[in-house]
């Protein structure tokens, strides 16, 4: 993928440089700078953007406006000499299920017999609360966990590493502007708490995910490893990428009705050591963010600056554009890359995306990768 990191993009992250404090800088083109010098904030002179996330839209509004006309002639520091860091502290973590050749496609694999989605998929987007402690940034080595899994030929189950260790090409939203206990946010407020995003890889074992999560849902097999890039591109970075929903049939209940475009085109790669083995596509998810949103707070949940919510797995309708290994191979019996089906010790996952920008061309958001190492 090409990538573009103009003053139409200016993505923030923490970098440090040669064990000096971590603070918040934005990226231009292939160098960071001091958001704090350019800008005088001090919520940009922080080790996180929390407390500047949490100042609302019209300030991250004002901030970037001032940071793309003060960044060309800006003191920075080559990408190449710096460390990145978490770039915000996680409150929490929500997971959806918003694809629908995703929801399908794993129908059909465990259900081959029986109905691909489950009566509610049409109706709400299906989501798990997952684990804020466990969200690391990009370059994170990743170990196998271990657990119990079951397989269809085994009598009783056993503990072990997971034998189907698996990614999922997604997009994170990260929570800016809270809201208190019992307050929910329409689909039209998106934008007044979304304060960007980050491509994530929200890493899975399978066959421990199979054998615990009836009837209660994904748990250990979520819960050890979720990857975030290290930069945070702001939402109205994005407004170019604006594109209608694919459709929703039938209608959402009036309290998921959004107002079109609602969806996003955004364009994944997820490469396996060095090969890009399929390319998602955003623009295809069935249910928008705006949408997630409003469900996540329809029964009065509150939302803590620092809330991630993410996507579930990307796919489209073609096999190249399956966002796990577990569709890639269809559930391990069709092997692809050189006869494999999951991830094995030492592979490397990078997911990259683009998205069409303010100016010409695409901005690039920030990549993640993760090494496995294997289980204790």
């Amino acid at each position: 993928m090409s990538e573009g990191h103009g003053l139409d993009h200016l993505p923030y992250g923490v970098f440090s440089v040669q064990g000096d404090r971590p603070r918040i800088g934005v990226r231009l083109h292939d160098s960071v700078i001091d958001a704090h010098r350019v800008t005088g904030r001090e919520e940009l002179n922080a080790a996180t953007l929390n407390p500047f996330m949490a100042l609302g839209p019209s300030v991250w509004h004002e901030v970037h406006e001032e940071l793309a006309a003060g960044a060309a002639d800006a003191e920075s520091v080559p990408l190449s000499e710096v460390t990145m860091h978490l770039p915000f502290e996680v409150a929490d973590y929500v997971d959806f299920y918003c694809s629908l050749q995703h929801a399908t496609n794993v129908g059909r694999i465990f259900r081959p017999d029986g109905d691909a989605l489950l009566p509610n998929w049409r109706h709400l987007p299906v989501g798990y609360h997952g684990r804020a402690g466990t969200v690391v940034v990009s370059g994170t080595d990743v170990q196998r966990p271990a657990g119990q899994r079951k397989a269809p030929d085994e009598e009783r189950p056993t503990f072990g590493p997971s034998r189907r260790l698996d990614i999922e090409a997604e997009l994170g939203f990260v929570i800016g502007a809270p809201t208190r206990m019992g307050q929910r946010v329409l689909p039209g407020e998106f934008a007044e708490h979304v304060f960007g995003v980050t491509v994530l890889n929200d890493w899975s074992a399978r066959d421990i995910q199979a054998w615990e999560y009836v009837p209660l849902g994904p748990f250990l097999g979520k819960s050890f490893a979720t990857s975030i890039s290290a930069w945070i591109t702001p939402l109205q970075a994005l407004d170019a990428a604006r594109t209608p929903l694919p459709g929703q049939d039938p209608a959402p209940l009036e309290h998921l009705q959004v107002d079109e475009p609602a969806g996003y085109d955004i364009a994944f790669e997820v490469e396996l050591n060095g090969e890009v083995v399929s390319r998602p596509p955003y623009a295809a998810m069935y249910w928008s963010p705006a949408q997630m949103l409003a469900h996540l707070t329809s029964n009065g949940a509150s939302l803590r600056t620092g809330d991630l919510y993410a996507s579930g797995t990307i796919s489209g309708d073609e096999r190249d554009q399956r966002g796990s290994l577990l569709e890639l191979s269809w559930g391990g019996k069709e092997p692809f890359a050189d006869g494999r089906t999951f991830l094995e010790d030492g592979d490397v996952v990078t997911l990259r995306a683009t998205a069409p920008g303010a100016l010409e061309g695409r901005i690039a958001l920030g990549e993640v990768t993760g090494r496995v190492l294997p289980a204790d």
